[in-house]
């Protein structure tokens, strides 16, 4: 993860070293959906993972070359966490924050109008659980869902279209999948319970951009 961070670090700095400093900042909002993993233990199965709900976010970027851009996005995603099982279910306040830097991919350069994208990077995100334990916890068979926070490495991939409203000003529509391993402490297997896997997180988001010149 280390070694990805510093080449895109690199690969943005050479850049902006080639043309004139094209920048962009914004805000976006919308919503996330994490399908579960299964929970398998001796009790039988469950779905482990997070509930929908909506994301805000904020990005800066700038253009490296005419049609790649490098972007360092933060996203804030009401998340609770839950588990569900033959018509059972039990849920705990959660929220999650991702913090990442992308390489954009556009097709058509900024005089071009509509501006499709595709988006790659990678970042960290930390799921938080942030509601009050009790002494019983429905499907606790399975897993509990503690009060406590998780940092995991994230892979971000997506894609879009940049839409132009003024010279200055951007509506962007687009999709992200955040991947990351599993938080096993913040929804933590019972004895004998195995979650496996790395959940996806689908955000898609509309924001407006603000682009400028150095």
């Amino acid at each position: 993860m280390r070694s990805i961070m510093k080449l895109l670090v690199l690969l943005s700095a050479t850049g902006a070293a080639s043309l004139a400093q094209v920048w962009e900042v914004g805000g976006a909002g919308g919503g996330g959906f994490l399908p579960g993993l299964s929970a398998t233990g001796p009790a039988g199965s469950a779905t482990a993972g997070f509930a929908p709900g909506f994301a805000l976010g904020a990005v800066a970027g700038q253009s490296l070359y005419h049609q790649l851009s490098g972007e360092l996005r933060y996203t804030y995603q009401r998340s609770d966490l839950k588990l569900s099982s033959a018509g059972s279910q039990a849920t705990f306040d959660g929220d999650s924050h991702a913090i990442h830097y992308d390489l954009l991919w556009h097709f058509g350069t900024r005089h071009s109008g509509m501006r499709p994208f595709v988006a790659a990077g990678a970042g960290v995100k930390l799921y938080r659980g942030t509601g009050k334990e009790a002494a019983y916890q429905p499907l606790n068979q399975f897993a509990y869902l503690t009060h406590t926070q998780q940092i995991e490495p994230l892979i971000s991939a997506g894609g879009g279209v940049e839409i132009p409203l003024r010279p200055s000003l951007s509506l962007r529509v687009e999709v992200r999948d955040y991947v990351t391993p599993f938080p096993g402490q913040v929804i933590a297997a019972a004895p004998g319970t195995q979650i496996h896997g790395w959940l996806h997180n689908f955000v898609p988001l509309v924001g407006i951009s603000y682009v400028f010149a150095e």
